[in-house]
């Protein structure tokens, strides 16, 4: 009797990856956690941290080897899944639960009920950065060629995060009720160190982008 293969294609395990990066975020990047707490500094970051960046790198690395446009068709359906969970999860959260879980009911509501404003903030910053992460890549390969994939994904991703910090913290957290400058120096105060916790990531995760590309490319 012949065994099937249990091997998984590697674009495919990349795109699964990619998926489960946007929408764990989207899930479970409600929770802060302290990175810094002294007297003088006090620094909290979504848990979303470490798989936004991988998001990026997972970018760079199949439009490396698969070009722009396969890319981008991974990043669109990225979107309508981050719309698919938000609809559902509304939909979801206003079904009258069965009596065997009333007790849960509050607390599935709290984890999965968003408020709107924040999943047009998230799926309006998360599509503009990741587009633009694609085209800038694209922009400096087609400008330099092949060598120094270290810059154009560095580069690509620290523009590309800024773009998505920044607009989904203005979305998100700007107060109409206050003036401009006390909510300018309240999302300074929120874009830059979490930006900047972005560019940290990015960086260490440079030799993963080398080593995806290696082994991606083993399939092409």
């Amino acid at each position: 009797m012949k065994i099937k293969s249990l091997a998984i294609n590697k674009l495919d395990f990349l795109i699964s990856l990619y998926i489960f990066c946007i929408l764990a975020s989207e899930v479970m990047g409600v929770k802060t956690f302290s990175l810094l707490n002294t007297p003088f500094i006090k620094l909290n970051a979504s848990v979303s941290i470490f798989l936004l960046p991988l998001v990026f790198t997972i970018n760079d690395v199949i439009t490396e080897v698969y070009g722009a446009e396969k890319t981008r068709s991974i990043v669109r359906s990225g979107l309508v899944m981050i719309f698919l969970l938000s609809l559902f999860s509304f939909f979801f959260t206003t079904l009258t639960p069965s009596t065997r879980f009333l007790k849960s009911e509050d607390a599935y509501d709290l984890i999965f009920k968003q408020s709107t404003r924040i999943a047009i903030a998230s799926l309006t910053a998360f599509g503009i950065a990741d587009l633009m992460d694609v085209l800038i890549f694209v922009k400096i390969r087609n400008k330099f060629g092949s060598k120094a994939l270290w810059f154009r994904n560095n580069v690509s991703n620290i523009i590309s995060q800024f773009l998505d910090t920044f607009i989904f913290m203005s979305l998100a957290f700007y107060d109409l009720s206050i003036p401009f400058h006390s909510n300018s120096t309240f999302l300074i105060g929120l874009i830059l160190p979490y930006w900047f916790l972005k560019c940290i990531l990015s960086v260490i995760e440079t030799p993963f982008v080398y080593l995806g590309v290696k082994w991606l490319r083993k399939d092409t």
